[in-house]
């Protein structure tokens, strides 16, 4: 990656302070791409791959959200404070910050797509292009998905998740190493972890508080706040032209995705043949090669 001049702040949002981080130039006349993490709790680390599109002159925006990362923790908080619409609160707190809320594209992770859809049904005119990466478009569909994935899985490892969620044990080693197990397959399929996003998995280690108030304690044994989410019957409002792409092995599954590509008006759909949840690092190059050609074309 080419050196470009980087701007790191702090967005204030409700008296909390979010991480922000800017490298390219925000004047180039090129779209600025804001790229939301997942989670909800991971950090920016393990999508900070992104930040190589500053390359082709576009300016490319990370930030940690609320609670993790660099940005302000809150331990104490809980199901009722960490909702979808305090982190749209903060999204659009952070594109005024920075001065590009009337002019910008948006790429969300996971649940940092949860986010982007969230955020480009309520039609904000500034959103020019939008890029679901990895996401789902209903928690139902999510764990069904997971659990088909899950039941590929060897049977004592299998056993062992069973075993451990029924006993709420899942904090046991041997619970773990099942997890990992699926992580492997269905995650990140490069061995051994990538530092960044051994990162991500570490700081929500540290401070698991928004993944496991919103989502559970791991991505297959979904039991917190966002359990019952869906975007399914609001899709048909997004209007910005839209890719959304997933891994062939992907824990988001075909099933997670095809809403995306039945509902929203201007869409189109990618699967990388080698990657699971992360092909922004298990096929890095490719994946931001097209990226990049989607957001060319409404520059």
């Amino acid at each position: 990656m080419t050196t470009h001049a980087t701007t790191e702040g702090f967005s204030d949002y409700k008296g909390y302070r979010t991480w922000y981080r800017v490298i390219g130039d925000l004047d180039s006349g090129k779209l600025p791409l804001v790229v939301a993490h997942g989670g909800p709790g991971c950090t920016h680390d393990y999508v900070d791959s992104f930040k190589e599109l500053a390359d082709t002159g576009r300016a490319v925006i990370h930030y940690d959200q609320i609670g993790n990362g660099k940005s302000t923790h809150l331990p104490d908080k809980g199901g009722d404070f960490w909702t979808v619409d305090f982190f749209l609160g903060e999204l659009d707190a952070l594109l005024a910050h920075i001065g590009i809320a009337d002019r910008y594209a948006l790429l969300g992770q996971s649940w940092g797509g949860i986010l982007s859809a969230e955020h480009a049904v309520r039609r904000p005119a500034g959103l020019k292009a939008l890029i679901l990466a990895n996401s789902l478009a209903s928690m139902a569909l999510w764990v069904d998905g997971a659990l088909q994935l899950r039941a590929g899985l060897p049977a004592d490892v299998q056993s062992a998740l069973d075993r451990h969620e029924a006993a709420g044990t899942t904090d046991h080693p041997d619970y773990v190493a099942a997890t990992k197990a699926f992580y492997d397959r269905h995650v990140c399929r490069v061995l051994p972890t990538p530092p960044e996003v051994a990162r991500t998995f570490a700081a929500i280690d540290a401070d698991p508080t928004v993944y496991h108030t919103m989502n559970g304690p791991n991505e297959f044994h979904v039991i917190g706040t966002m359990r019952n989410w869906t975007i399914v019957d609001r899709l048909h409002l997004i209007e910005a032209p839209t890719l959304a792409f997933r891994g062939f092995y992907d824990e988001a599954t075909e099933a997670c995705v095809q809403p995306f590509l039945d509902h929203i008006p201007d869409v189109e759909g990618m699967v990388f043949p080698n990657s699971s949840h992360m092909p922004h690092v298990e096929e890095k190059d490719d994946c931001l090669a097209a990226v990049g050609r989607f957001l060319a074309r409404y520059d």
